[in-house]
């Protein structure tokens, strides 16, 4: 209970957050959880607590929706102060949650989210019930049995916006009282979309005094969501406590109190300490005569037998409806005389084998006890009773996704009504919980009959679960199911399903980083006879020149671009013409033609200003394109204002992969323009997309950027941006694409700033390639600087020489100030290497006026601290102070740490010098030698140590003192230094 005091006095910040209790079924995780809850209440907390179910598992955000029913309905009343707060921010979670789980229904007062609609199921709300039904429900969308996915309006909220706003509740929730705790209950249960969430919070903890608290069986856990879990234990997010077997005395004494010894020693041994096992073989006939445990399942069926025909129906049905055994539905399900129904209830809970539940509702003992009780009863009773079930839920108004769970399991051959259920639960929760979107759609595939009759409604199907599948992160299995679409479409066909699955099959092969197959699919299909209608070509087109210039440079798809925008033209679609504008902006700005890609990128800006709301709602990825060509141009206004309108269409539609590259694409304006806090939160929203969609590629980006916000943003030594840059080049692996060169480069920034600089070197290297062909043309300079860092810190000037050369070149070709300031940089660190200090502070100077004239502050910043440390005194001391203003207004706090350890000495008095932290006699003393000019050779023979040993000793020194450069290290160490 240490943490829940923690975390009441705030002291739970850098703790865990949430405790994962696992343990085998009946061992005592629930005991424990409840025994948490009272603690928690005793200590003013509030207290939701939800549990997942083992036939619901595709019911979206069943397992929050649960626990969100102990929600107090006057918090979420309109009104003042936290009413209000409150109000607000629960207002996106029902709305989210009551789409993906419920359908939705009436929006009630769309300020609050209070209502009828999102009272439906959450066991609050005016007139809502448990069971779903009483809310507004969700009629048959337009076109019955039709498509879930593509044509589909778009849902008011994404899952993603559900994640952030649940965040906020909880906190708001938090501070109505003395902290929150939010304990889930059979988490091996739990639906996709309430882990996609629970690892949200995981991964994002809201800033309030909130602690979570899981219970599971681990042999029964997901590998997803045991990875997630397990890498909470590794960055101390997550306290995981493994339950085992109680030991004979506690188990006897606590469970059965003066029991013979002997037949307690029988229960115990047969049992393995496991306490539900244990009581089980208690309520037997007491004879003891069955010492060894022949299955749990067959001691929980004996329960059964004594009882009546009534009973046992009644016990199947509280089965088969699990929270939503109310006694009218009941009633439906195991009928008889009246009166009968209460006395059963009152017999079942005589036994223990039904308890009292929210709402007048029945649930059986234990989750194990509904498994035996469901599995066992007849199949066609079993499947008698969901039948009745989804009848009856329809009756009272229940939305399709209450209802899809008992229709499926109804369903024993093809079922028009039953499909048209399962068709529109699919279509509603398409966007906020894609997993069960898809899983209801192939629920619908096993029983369409085959056929030509079905055949297109069948590929039609089979689209749109693909659709879902790439959404929710199952990219290879929606790649392979769009593969037997096109294999099974004739080249005739005019359905358009066709074209439709070749783009989106190419579009996944390219997320899973294969490119070349994505190239050769969509070639194959735009040189096909009959050749695609024209409508048809542009998306092709477009699809194809989305390769470049991620594995295949653009001027090898730059004649096809330029036909797709030609076509576009003719045929007057300003919407495909702005896209094609779009990859052409994006691909002559990687390659550096300026020029062109300014023209472009302002003729596709002109024209997306020209369409309609639904021509822009699908454009998403053009703003992106446009976005990071504008920062490559180094129009930082205008890369922002296409991520933000850009993130205001895809946080409501999506797709998800879309709204990471708009993140990055602002956290990368927010970063060169010194606002780190938030381009921090960005990046790490954009990393939960990545790992949430399965693909390698986007993962390396979002991981890559987020160790450049993180380098920049946290002090000198923190070892955490490493860290995370080489968890991206890991993933990015021996790809060669740009964002795997990216994740690379990003690497040897990190390792630089880590004292490493030969690793730094390596990972660049590693990243350009032999010709260089890895790094980014418009930027290669950049990258270059890193190269420049790492030779000179490992005493090679004559390759150094190289690379600078190259560098300045390419940035005088180019023209961008960044990129000049960036050569000045390398320049100047060739200069103080070989002692020419006053002309190499003039040219960290220049390049501090360049990057200024971009608005790139933050390498403005880093310019003037690097000069300042080489500088006369005072010009030193202006460029320090205007340096570190910089860069304490814009959060960058390694640049901060720097300012302070090459701060200037003031005239009068003189301070004392302050010494190098943390340093050792040996690494004092090679410092000194630094300082002196002498190379890695020369330090070694002077002090008789072989140079890797040397070399091992800088990169502690650089670790601890936070410099990268021989010539940074030696103005440090001089200033250190008392004057003789």
């Amino acid at each position: 209970m240490r943490l829940l005091d923690e975390v009441l006095a705030g002291r739970g910040t850098d703790g865990p957050r949430v405790v994962d209790l696992t343990g085998a079924a009946g061992i005592g995780k629930s005991r424990l959880l409840t025994e948490l809850c009272l603690r928690a209440r005793s200590r003013g907390m509030g207290v939701l607590r939800g549990r997942a179910t083992e036939y619901e598992r595709h019911t979206p955000y069943g397992l929050f929706t649960d626990a969100f029913a102990d929600l107090d309905p006057d918090l979420l009343r309109p009104g003042t102060g936290p009413a209000s707060t409150l109000a607000t921010a629960a207002s996106p979670v029902l709305r989210g949650i009551g789409e993906g789980a419920l359908g939705g229904g009436a929006a009630g007062d769309g300020d609050t989210g209070h209502g009828s609609g999102h009272g439906s199921g959450h066991g609050q709300g005016q007139g809502g019930r448990r069971d779903g039904s009483g809310g507004g429900g969700a009629g048959p969308r337009e076109g019955g049995a039709g498509r879930a996915g593509g044509e589909a309006a778009a849902p008011y909220t994404d899952r993603f916006a559900v994640h952030r706003a649940t965040a906020r509740l909880l906190a708001a929730l938090s501070r109505t009282g003395s902290g929150l705790l939010i304990a889930l209950d059979d988490l091996h249960w739990a639906d996709p979309a309430s882990l996609e969430l629970l690892d949200h919070l995981v991964r994002h903890p809201p800033h309030a005094p909130v602690l979570i608290a899981v219970a599971r069986r681990d042999r029964q856990t997901s590998a997803s969501l045991a990875a997630a879990l397990t890498r909470g234990v590794d960055t101390g997010a997550v306290l995981r406590l493994g339950l085992g077997p109680l030991p004979e005395r506690d188990c006897v004494e606590r469970l059965a109190p003066g029991l013979r010894p002997a037949r307690a020693a029988r229960l115990y041994a047969a049992s393995g300490g496991n306490p539900l096992y244990f009581l089980t073989l208690l309520q037997q006939d007491g004879t003891g005569a069955r010492s060894p445990l022949g299955g749990l399942g067959s001691l929980l069926l004996d329960e059964l037998t004594p009882l009546t025909p009534a009973q046992r129906r009644t016990v199947e049905a509280v089965a088969v409806l699990g929270d939503h055994a109310t006694p009218e539905l009941l009633a439906e399900l195991a009928p008889g005389p009246a009166g009968e129904l209460d006395a059963t209830l009152r017999a079942l809970a005589l036994r223990d084998l039904t308890r009292p539940g929210p709402a007048g509702s029945w649930t059986l003992r234990h989750p194990v006890l509904r498994t035996v009780v469901h599995e066992n009863a007849d199949h066609r009773s079993r499947i008698r009773m969901h039948r009745t079930a989804a009848e009856a839920l329809a009756r009272s108004g229940a939305p399709a996704p209450v209802r899809a769970h008992h229709v499926e399991q109804a369903l024993t051959g093809w079922d028009p009504a039953g499909a048209a259920v399962l068709l529109e639960a699919a279509a509603l929760a398409s966007a906020t919980a894609p997993a069960s979107s898809a899983h209801w759609l192939a629920a619908v595939l096993r029983v369409l009959p085959e056929g030509p009759r079905y055949a297109g409604q069948r590929l039609a199907l089979m689209l749109d679960r693909a659709r879902a599948l790439s959404v929710c992160g199952e990219l290879q299995a929606g790649r392979d199911l769009l593969a037997e679409v096109i294999d099974t479409v004739p080249p005739h066909d005019d359905s358009g399903l066709r074209p439709a699955a070749v783009t989106l099959c190419a579009s996944l092969e390219r997320h899973l980083g294969r490119y070349a197959r994505a190239e050769a699919l969509l070639r194959r299909e735009l040189s096909r006879s009959p050749a695609p209608p024209p409508s048809d070509l542009l998306a092709l087109g477009i699809e194809l020149g989305s390769s470049a210039p991620h594995s295949t440079p653009y001027p090898t798809v730059r004649a096809d671009v330029l036909r797709t925008r030609e076509l576009a033209r003719r045929l007057g679609d300003g919407a495909a013409e702005a896209d094609a504008l779009a990859l052409m902006a994006l691909g002559e700005a990687y390659e550096g033609g300026l020029d062109a890609a300014a023209r472009y990128a302002d003729r596709a800006d002109a024209l997306l200003e020209t369409l309609s709301d639904r021509d822009l709602a699908l454009r998403g990825e053009s703003r992106a394109r446009l976005s990071a060509a504008s920062f490559y141009l180094e129009r930082y206004g205008e890369a922002e204002r296409h991520a933000d309108r850009g993130l205001a269409l895809a946080r409501r539609v999506g797709p998800p992969h879309i709204l990471s590259h708009l993140l990055q694409c602002k956290a990368n304006v927010l970063m060169s323009t010194c606002r780190l806090h938030p381009a921090l939160e960005l990046v790490e929203e954009a990393e939960t997309i990545a790992r949430g969609i399965g693909s390698p590629d986007l993962l390396a980006l979002a991981l890559a950027n987020k160790a450049q916000v993180l380098l920049a943003s946290l002090p000198p030594g923190n070892p955490e941006s490493l860290a995370v840059a080489e968890e991206a080049a890991a993933v990015a692996g021996p790809r060669t694409s740009w964002w795997a060169s990216l994740a690379w480069c990003v690497l040897g920034f990190a390792a630089l700033f880590a004292g490493k600089p030969e690793r730094a070197r390596t990972a660049m290297l590693r990243a350009a390639r032999p010709d260089l062909s890895g790094l980014q043309p418009s930027m290669r300079p950049l990258f270059l600087e890193a190269l420049v860092t790492a030779t000179v810190a490992g005493g090679d000037l004559g390759s150094a020489d190289g690379w600078a050369a190259l560098a300045t070149a390419d940035a005088q070709r180019l023209g961008l100030p960044t990129q000049l300031a960036s050569a000045l940089r390398s320049t100047a660190q060739l200069l103080a290497a070989r002692g020419r200090t006053a002309e190499a502070a003039e040219a960290y100077a220049r390049a501090a006026g360049e990057a200024a004239r971009s608005g790139a502050t933050l390498w403005e910043a880093q310019s003037l601290l690097l000069g300042a440390s080489l500088a006369a005194d005072g010009p030193a001391e202006a460029m320090w102070h205007r340096g570190r203003g910089l860069a304490e207004a814009g959060g960058a706090r390694l640049l901060t740490g720097l300012a302070d350890l090459i701060r200037p000495a003031t005239p009068s008095p003189p301070p004392p010098p302050p010494p190098l932290p943390g340093l050792t006699p040996r690494e004092r003393e090679i410092a000194a030698l630094v300082a002196e000019g002498l190379t890695t050779a020369a330090i070694a023979a002077r002090l008789h140590l072989s140079p890797r040993t040397v070399d091992t000793h800088l990169s502690h020194i650089y670790r601890k003192t936070g410099v990268t450069t021989r010539s940074a290290l030696a103005a440090l160490t001089a200033r250190a230094t008392p004057a003789p």
